[in-house]
């Protein structure tokens, strides 16, 4: 399928991002590759369907308006979610073999999904900036002939792009993860031309000539109105690249600063009872290291207050601790969390984990 070259790399950084991140999460080095892509439709896709999967529809708003959707297989979630939860290799095995999905393994789920949607975020929003936020939805599971296929279950009627992806975990055997959008969405992401309409060779070298020639004009000062484009240049000067480090512990702090430091960003530090708002005013926070004793409800507050500040594109938040429950975990993953920290945490590995979310060369 190769009219949709911009989608198509986008997807496949978004993925490849995705699969980085939320083995940083896991414990264990996960990859997805994108390698395939064609058109097809619902009945065709889901029509042939053995395994049981889960849907989780991603909401496209602003200037790109609809919902794609995520597809796993049943199995393959059921071994990303026990590995997240901490549960024995051989019982995820056996889980696996026999499609066993307890309560806590959705919820565990849900917010791998939420880590994926956060990556595709990041790279549509750096794409195609203030014109797309995504918003994933909870997973919906589908069992083929047991759960009824309907005009809009498990998705709605009509064609779709479908774009497969390898999922790769060292120990365990996985399959795809699936991108079906709508040929409509996938239309207004990357417009194609109308059949007819395509320029002869020296239109399309007179088009190219109009359209740099009205792109300098646009961004000329006129004298009646100003430059337009003056204040938002302004005001990206005034933020400052910063990086968060908080934690109630004095010592600990100095020594997080210390670590920091190589980045070159202004290091804003406090304790986790910081005003928050305050700290962020002025600043392009590039990452957030939140550290306490315990994962409890402050530093789990600190990342609520955090995301609510930067709705559209929060920061990365590595959340600290010595002591984490399952429950723990999922709450900070709830909550924004990017990336778990079990202390004491080797310098050499901190460093590596503020590089990768700051995107940092080695």
């Amino acid at each position: 399928m190769d009219n949709y070259p911009k989608l198509q790399e986008m997807l496949s950084s978004a993925l490849q991002q995705a699969g980085e991140e939320s083995g940083m999460l896991l414990g264990q080095e996960l990859s997805i590759n994108l390698i395939d892509s064609l058109k097809t439709t619902k009945t065709a896709f889901f029509g042939g369907m053995d395994d049981s999967c889960f849907v989780i529809a991603v909401d496209s708003r602003e200037a790109y308006p609809g919902q794609f959707y995520l597809i796993f297989a049943l199995r393959d979630a059921i071994v990303l979610s026990s590995t997240l939860l901490g549960i024995p290799a051989q019982r995820v095995k056996e889980k696996q073999r026999l499609s066993i999905l307890e309560n806590d393994d959705l919820d565990a789920f849900s917010e791998i999904g939420n880590m994926i949607n956060g990556s595709f975020n990041t790279v549509f929003q750096g794409k195609l900036p203030n014109k797309v936020h995504l918003k994933v939805l909870a997973p919906k599971k589908f069992i083929p002939d047991v759960d009824q296929i309907n005009e809009e279950e498990p998705l709605p009627d009509g064609d779709y792009l479908m774009f497969r992806s390898k999922l790769e975990m060292g120990g365990h055997e996985l399959s795809h993860l699936d991108i079906l959008i709508p040929a409509a969405l996938g239309d207004i992401f990357e417009p194609q031309p109308e059949k007819g309409d395509e320029p002869s060779p020296e239109e399309d070298s007179g088009a190219e000539d109009a359209g740099g020639e009205e792109a300098v004009s646009e961004e000329m000062p006129d004298e009646e109105s100003g430059d337009l484009r003056e204040p938002s240049v302004k005001t990206a000067e005034k933020l400052v690249e910063s990086l968060l480090v908080l934690s109630d512990d004095e010592n600990e702090l100095k020594e997080l600063i210390r670590i920091a430091g190589f980045t070159g960003f202004e290091i804003v530090s406090g304790d986790l009872g910081a005003d928050i708002k305050e700290l962020f005013d002025g600043r392009d926070i590039r990452l957030a290291i939140l550290s306490s004793r315990n994962a409890d409800e402050r530093e789990l507050a600190v990342c609520i207050k955090i995301n609510a500040l930067r709705q559209d594109s929060p920061p990365p938040i590595i959340m600290s601790a010595e002591r984490w429950t399952r429950i723990a975990v999922l709450k900070a993953l709830k909550f924004g969390a990017r990336d778990i920290v079990v202390k004491p945490c080797d310098q050499a590995e901190l460093t590596s984990r503020i590089r990768k979310f700051c995107r940092l060369p080695l």
